[in-house]
């Protein structure tokens, strides 16, 4: 499963960064374990299912324990039936020619 997450919090950050509340989802993320790219608009993590719906969880919550008063998290799923995408999220990447 593939998902593409971006969290819109408000404050976006705080006297410890302009975008520390951001930067808390982005730690929970790291700490997964799984693999992830963050980009300029939102952040995409690889894995699967079971572990990545939870983490959604946690990293939406993450914000408001940044400091946020509140948090709007917007995410992009891309999921087969038997969980196997047939390219690693690198490999779409890579796909892409500049």
């Amino acid at each position: 499963m593939l998902i593409h997450v971006h969290v819109s919090p408000t404050p976006m950050g705080d006297e410890n960064g302009r975008y520390s509340c951001v930067e808390g989802a982005i730690r929970v993320i790291e700490q997964s374990g799984l693999e992830y790219e963050v980009g300029a608009l939102g952040t995409t993590v690889q894995g699967p299912a079971e572990r990545l719906w939870p983490l959604m969880r946690e990293l939406h919550d993450a914000t408001l324990q940044a400091g946020a008063d509140r948090v709007m998290t917007h995410f992009r799923i891309l999921e087969a039936k038997d969980d196997v995408i047939e390219a690693s999220m690198t490999e779409l990447a890579a796909r892409i020619t500049h």
